[in-house]
């Protein structure tokens, strides 16, 4: 077997496919223990912002196309594809904190939990993933509907300057003013963007000091009264309170009777303050009486990444979908809702956030990310053995198929791109998609990056 030399330039890993430690590193690429069987030719784990320019050189001078990965929690495998190169980010992972102006200039590798570590040492906030082990590039590039966005906005509405390789390999400062489409472009295009983050520069926000929590657990039976009961209550709360619906098994167990949870947290500047924001939720009319109840406990975000990773945990198997709809919660769910009644895995659950981000104005303008429905909800199927993967995925398309005369779009982080050709495209409003192809086609003419999975 021919050895291949070092690429010049590149300090960090470079494994070529056939050779040592190739399979590890293309298994590592993805956290999602369901692999999809796409090779790269190359995969490279830059250990320096100038290993990215050096790596899209060199692939460019060699007619590899360019795929890349952050974190790799992407559900469809995104940043894997055949041929090319996979350029690796997850070892920049540097964060730079300037308390005094309330930023940050962070590196597409740190987590979301990192950050908000980070962050709170010097009493500040970002809405982050759900996922502390979510990386921030694929999370900012793709919007970021995040903790507390009900409040504050999709992520990216916070990223105030971005630093990019391109096509090129040249590097550029993207902002309002600076290169503005490209900067469009990064908030809310996801694996589409026809460029490198290397850096994004990030508005801060006052950390919130006393978190709490309300969760009331129902029969699945009882889907569609508990669920415009929440929905009655959820307009009666303040911003500051994230409320979402779950259907699912509560505890996982097979033999655990399927639910619907309403969950609810505030991130709030007191305890007083937050029992306020959650009152609404403290009384329930319904005659079906809650399976658990837990009212106003104390929380944090440690905490809620803690739950986040019982939900999700890593070493399983996963696929996911997302759906905006023109339908009210009540219709949507108590369709899904029949949906995991017939769930063959018992971790399968469907997320609804009741309100999933601020709609108020320059907290959703001038992004790529486009909000297409007045509600939202992600079915994920979650299962454990490979034997059980065709069944798990027919049951998510299904389920997905069957509310598909309701659904007006899909969110471009989790959406299922393997799908069908066009949910990309209807990632996006109409006329922001006609422009992501064109910003694609000046930042990228040559196709250098690759596109969407489908498209």
């Amino acid at each position: 077997m021919c050895a291949h030399p070092q690429p010049p330039g590149i300090t960090g890993t470079v494994v070529h496919r056939g050779g040592g430690g190739y399979e590890e590193a293309r298994a590592k690429a993805l956290w999602n223990d369901l692999k999809p069987e796409r090779h790269p030719e190359v995969i490279v784990r830059a250990a320096s912002e100038s290993d990215v320019v050096a790596a899209v050189g060199w692939a460019r001078e060699r007619g590899l196309r360019i795929a890349v990965r952050s974190g790799g929690h992407s559900w469809c495998g995104s940043p894997l594809r055949d041929g090319g190169l996979l350029l690796d980010l997850s070892a920049l992972r540097r964060c730079e904190i300037d308390a005094a102006s309330a930023t940050a200039r962070v590196q597409p590798g740190l987590t979301g939990g990192e950050l908000t570590r980070a962050l709170a040492r010097e009493g500040l906030a970002f809405p982050t993933g759900h996922c502390g082990s979510v990386a921030l590039g694929g999370y900012l590039l793709s919007g970021g509907l995040g903790w507390n966005s009900r409040h504050w906005g999709v992520a990216c509405a916070g990223v105030r300057r971005i630093e990019a390789v391109t096509a090129d390999a040249r590097t550029v400062v993207c902002d309002a003013e600076q290169n503005p489409e490209l900067f469009w472009a990064a908030k809310g295009a996801g694996p589409g963007f026809p460029a490198v983050v290397t850096a994004f520069h990030l508005a801060l926000r006052p950390r919130r000091a006393a978190l709490a929590a309300t969760t009331q657990v129902f029969p699945l039976e009882a889907v569609e009264a508990v669920v415009r009961w929440a929905v009655s209550a959820s307009a009666e709360l303040p911003s500051l309170v994230e409320p979402t619906l779950v259907l699912g098994t509560a505890t996982g167990d097979p033999a655990g009777p399927r639910t619907v949870m309403v969950t609810a947290t505030a991130f709030a500047d007191s305890p007083e303050e937050a029992a306020r924001a959650l009152a609404p939720l403290r009384t329930c009319p319904l005659t079906e009486r809650p399976l658990a109840r837990d009212a106003d406990l104390p929380t944090s975000l440690d905490a809620l990444y803690a739950g986040s990773a019982e939900v999700w945990p890593e070493g399983l198997r996963y696929a996911a979908d997302t759906l905006w709809s023109s339908a009210d919660h009540p219709t949507l769910l108590t369709r899904l809702g029949e949906a995991i009644a017939e769930a063959p895995s018992p971790r399968s659950l469907v997320l609804a956030p009741v309100t999933p981000v601020s709609r108020e104005e320059g907290l959703t303008a001038d992004m790529a990310f486009s909000v297409l429905g007045e509600s939202y909800a992600v079915p994920y199927a979650v299962w454990e053995d490979s034997r059980d993967d065709d069944r798990n995925v027919r049951w998510l398309r299904r389920t997905v198929e069957a509310v598909e005369p309701l659904t007006t779009g899909h969110y471009i982080a989790e959406a299922d791109l393997t799908a069908d050709p066009s949910r990309a495209r209807r990632c996006f409003a109409p006329a922001d998609w006609e422009r992501l192809r064109r910003v694609r086609a000046a930042w990228d003419p040559q196709g250098a990056f690759h596109s969407y999975l489908s498209g």
